[in-house]
């Protein structure tokens, strides 16, 4: 039986040249493989020692890129190893096979998503009527499936996120800031469902998962071992669970320690 590791990719395997700042300032300059391209600007990185350890894991067990990101997001990026078989996109919207979203798990999440939450076009109506000029830069819309804030972080007032999330949970939608972003999410879409959708499908009897932000805690609750960083929003809210380490590095060099420690666990499940 494969070994299943599925993971979240920014601030959790792969950072811009942002978030190396913010998250390890006083670190001496690690060398650095780019796996993104946008625009044609390098645009993401990882450290030439988590390159080399994903290029292992990828022939240690079954990786699983687990991200927000959009199929195009995703598909700018050029990780090291061999290419996923399996990639969820969307925060769970889309399963891709082989690069393809697969029809049969589009049609269950867009069934979910009618049945059990408010329409995305209230959530955009609400944002549009209530996010202020002063701090908001950008409003986007993913995979007409969940929106998302663009925002200038040091002017947002902590009290208007505060009441979205009290406004979005009353209609089964999730918040989340992950920093200068403000995800509005509908909860039944999840990393976690997509999780056991490719285990069921792999017959994967050990799944092990990593992410940073909120919308994350589903994905690493869901694995039967879960790590995340030193930095983001998990960090900050102090979440813990029996299955899931807190790794004290922070930045890159969380990324090398989380893959370790996949690699290790892969090994021996294996």
């Amino acid at each position: 039986m494969p070994v299943l590791v599925a993971s979240d990719l920014d601030r959790t395997l792969i950072y811009s040249a942002a978030a190396l700042a913010l998250t390890m300032p006083d670190l001496r300059a690690p060398r650095l493989l780019c796996v993104e391209v946008y625009e044609g600007k390098p645009l993401s990185y990882v450290t030439e020692t988590a390159a080399g350890l994903l290029t292992d894991l990828g022939d240690a067990a079954l990786f699983v890129p687990a991200t927000t990101r959009t199929r195009k997001q995703y598909q700018r990026i050029n990780l090291p190893g061999p290419p996923p078989k399996y990639a969820i996109c969307a925060n769970g919207g889309h399963l891709l096979v082989d690069g393809v979203s697969d029809p049969d798990w589009q049609a269950r999440v867009t069934a979910r998503l009618a049945g059990e939450c408010a329409p995305l076009a209230e959530v955009q109506a609400h944002l549009a009527a209530t996010a202020d000029p002063l701090w908001l830069r950008k409003h986007r819309v993913a995979e007409d499936l969940f929106t998302y804030l663009v925002v200038e972080r040091p002017l947002l007032p902590e009290e208007w996120v505060k009441e979205l999330a009290a406004w979005a949970e009353n209609r089964g939608w999730t918040v989340s800031l992950q920093g200068r972003k403000i995800y509005a999410v509908p909860k039944p879409l999840t990393k976690s469902a997509a999780l056991h959708e490719v285990a069921r499908r792999t017959g994967a009897d050990l799944t092990l998962a990593a992410g940073d932000s909120l919308l994350d805690a589903d994905l690493l609750l869901a694995a039967d071992r879960g790590w995340r960083p030193g930095h983001g929003e998990l960090a900050e809210a102090e979440f813990s669970a029996p299955s899931v380490t807190a790794v004290a590095e922070r930045g890159v060099l969380a990324g090398e320690r989380i893959l370790r420690e996949f690699l290790t666990a892969a090994r021996q499940g294996r």
